[in-house]
């Protein structure tokens, strides 16, 4: 059975991803034991912090792999290399125009509710978070509704 991740990164992060034609996506060295546990047929959702909203999902094609090549810049922290590489491929992608504020979720979500309501970004401390099959739905069902809205395909 797939799992679902959510996975917290930087806005310049999301952008190389993008260039990428949503082709591989690099986890940060912080977050080995997790990477590994993603495979296959999962899905991922992006987060973008500092907008505090939902860009994408993206369904993962490729066991996790290890490389020191810098594909992946943040200048919060530049010496982090996001080692564990992963193949993806478009589920949803919108437009920054159409992301999703994650605000709204907290109440929805079963994952966020270990935090309280008024401190709802704690939930997003960390580069990636494993949700349950119910906050995917959640997330897939909307992110395809604001796609839809927008009137394109992903």
């Amino acid at each position: 059975m797939a799992r679902h991740w959510i996975v917290v990164s930087g806005k310049e992060i999301w952008d190389t991803t993008k260039e990428l034609g949503f082709t591989k996506h690099g986890i940060k060295s912080t977050r080995r034991k997790m990477a590994q546990q993603i495979q296959p047929g999962d899905t991922m959702t992006f987060y973008i912090s500092g907008w505090k909203q939902f860009a994408g999902m993206v369904r993962v094609t490729s066991p996790v792999v290890e490389g020191q090549t810098r594909i992946w810049q943040s200048s919060k922290k530049p010496e982090e290399l996001y080692p564990y590489r992963i193949g993806i491929e478009p589920v949803v992608i919108l437009g920054e125009e159409q992301w999703l504020d994650a605000e709204t979720y907290h109440d929805r979500f079963e994952w966020t509710q270990r935090w309280p309501r008024e401190r709802w970004t704690l939930a997003y401390q960390g580069n990636l978070h494993e949700i349950t099959e119910k906050d995917y739905e959640v997330l897939r069902a909307d992110l395809e509704r604001a796609k839809e809205a927008a009137g394109t395909r992903a």
